[in-house]
C-alpha cells in the first residue's frame, strides 16, 4: 500500500481517544464518556458521506478495523496485568489462553451455530455472546488446571511452566481437525490449515453506512465494550480487598503468607481471571480476523503481550491501554511506511522496551493511573 501524507488524518479518531484518555478528570463516568464519543466518531465518521453530503467519509473504514484491533490488544495487556502486575506472578503462555477462547468461540459460532451474513440478529447476536462467553470460561478452565499445579512455583520456574503450556497448546491444535459442509461437500478445517469463514460481529444495518463497512464498525463497537468491562472489573478488583492481598503477595509472597493471606488461592484467582478475559479476548480477535489459527497462541505472541504490559508500566491498567494504543498504531504507520516490515515487529518492540527501560524503568505510566479510574476517595497507593 502506498503511503500518502493524507493518510494520516484517518488516524484522528485514535488521537481523539488518546487524548480524552490522558485528560485530568476525575469524573467517574468520564470512561463511559470516552466510548461513547469514540462510537459516535466512528459512526457518524463512516456515514459522513451519505448524511452530510461530503466528497469521502470522516472516518477510513481501515483506521476504524484497526481501532477495534487496538482494543483488542489492550484486553490482551490489561488482563495479563492482572496476572504479571497486580498479582506478581511472571507468566510467558498468555497467548495460549487467547487462542483457546478463539478456537472455542469460532468453533461455537460457524460449526455448532453456523452464522451466516444471512443469519437474523435476533439469533445471530445472543449466539455470538454465548460463543465468546464460552471462549472465556474454556480459556478460565484451562488457566485452573494449568494454574493449581504451576503456581506452587515462583520466579523464574513459573514462566518456564507457562511457556511449556503455551507451546503444548499451539501443538495440539494443529492436529485438532473438523469437517464443515459447504456447496454439498464436506470440508476438512482447522489443524494446520486453521478454521477460516468464521463470521464477523453481527449488528443491524444502519441507513447511511456502506453494508461492506458495517461489520468493520460492529467489531469496533463489541471490541470498545468490552475492553471497558474488563477494564471496569480488572480496575475494581485492583482497587478491593482482594486486589490488596494480591498486591501483598506480589511485594514479599513469603510475609503476606505469614500475615494470613491464602497465597495459593489468591494466585490461582488471578490467573484464572486473567485466562478467562485472554479467552474472551481471543473470541474477538477470531471473528475479527475472521479465522483463528495455532500460531496465534504462539510464544511471539506471548512476548508482545509481555512487551506492551511492561513498556506501560508493571501493576497500571492506564499503562497496558496507553502501551496497547501508542505501539499497535505506530506499527499500523511504520506498515505504510516500510515494505515487509512485519519482519521487524520484534526488533522494534524490543528496542522501544530498551530505550523505557533506559529512560522510564517503571515504564510510560508505572505507579499512575488515569484519574479517571481512580474511585472517589481512593489513591493509587490502596490499588498497589
Amino acid at each position: 500500500m502506498e503511503f500518502q501524507l493524507s493518510d494520516l488524518l484517518h488516524f484522528w479518531p485514535i488521537a481523539l481517544g488518546l487524548g480524552l484518555m490522558l485528560l485530568p478528570v476525575r469524573w467517574r463516568w468520564w470512561g463511559a464518556a470516552i466510548v461513547v464519543i469514540l462510537l459516535a466518531a466512528a459512526t457518524l465518521g463512516l456515514g459522513s458521506k451519505e448524511w452530510f453530503g461530503l466528497d469521502s467519509p470522516w472516518v477510513n473504514p481501515y483506521t476504524v478495523r484497526i481501532e477495534a484491533f487496538i482494543c483488542i490488544t489492550a484486553i490482551m495487556a490489561v488482563s495479563l496485568n492482572l496476572i504479571n502486575g497486580i498479582t506478581g506472578l511472571f507468566s510467558i503462555g498468555h497467548a495460549g489462553f487467547m487462542v483457546v477462547g478463539a478456537y472455542t468461540a469460532g468453533i461455537m459460532t460457524s460449526l455448532v451455530f453456523r452464522l451466516t451474513g444471512e443469519t437474523g440478529l435476533a439469533l445471530a447476536l445472543p449466539a455470538f455472546l454465548l460463543s465468546l462467553l464460552a471462549g472465556g470460561l474454556a480459556a478460565a478452565a484451562l488457566g485452573f488446571l494449568v494454574g493449581l499445579p504451576t503456581l506452587r512455583l515462583r520466579g523464574d520456574y513459573l514462566a518456564i511452566a507457562t511457556l511449556g503450556f503455551g507451546e503444548i497448546i499451539g501443538v495440539l491444535l494443529k492436529f485438532i481437525t473438523f469437517h464443515r459442509e459447504e456447496y454439498g461437500q464436506v470440508r476438512e478445517i482447522g489443524g494446520p490449515r486453521a478454521i477460516d469463514g468464521i463470521p464477523a460481529m453481527p449488528g443491524p444495518m444502519l441507513p447511511g453506512i456502506d453494508a461492506r463497512d458495517m461489520p468493520i464498525l460492529m467489531g469496533f463497537v463489541f471490541s470498545i465494550l468490552l475492553l471497558a468491562c474488563v477494564v471496569w472489573a480488572v480496575r475494581n478488583f485492583a482497587f478491593s480487598s482482594h486486589g490488596r492481598a494480591c498486591g501483598a503477595i506480589r511485594e514479599d509472597e513469603v510475609a503476606a503468607e505469614i500475615l494470613g493471606v491464602d497465597t495459593v488461592f489468591y494466585k490461582v484467582a488471578a490467573f484464572v481471571m486473567g485466562a478467562f478475559f485472554a479467552g474472551v479476548g481471543g473470541g474477538l480477535l477470531a471473528h475479527w480476523s475472521n479465522m483463528v489459527h495455532p500460531s496465534m497462541g504462539g510464544f511471539l505472541k506471548s512476548i508482545e503481550f509481555l512487551i506492551i504490559v511492561y513498556i506501560g508500566g508493571i501493576g497500571s491498567i492506564s499503562g497496558s491501554i496507553l502501551a496497547a494504543v501508542v505501539l499497535t498504531t505506530l506499527w499500523e504507520l511504520l506498515a505504510m511506511l516500510i515494505h515487509g516490515a512485519d519482519a521487524w515487529r520484534m526488533v522494534i518492540y524490543g528496542a522501544i522496551l530498551i530505550a523505557v527501560i533506559l529512560w522510564r524503568p517503571k515504564g510510560l505510566y508505572g505507579g499512575r493511573e488515569f484519574r479517571w479510574l481512580v474511585p472517589r476517595g481512593r489513591t493509587i497507593d490502596d490499588g498497589r
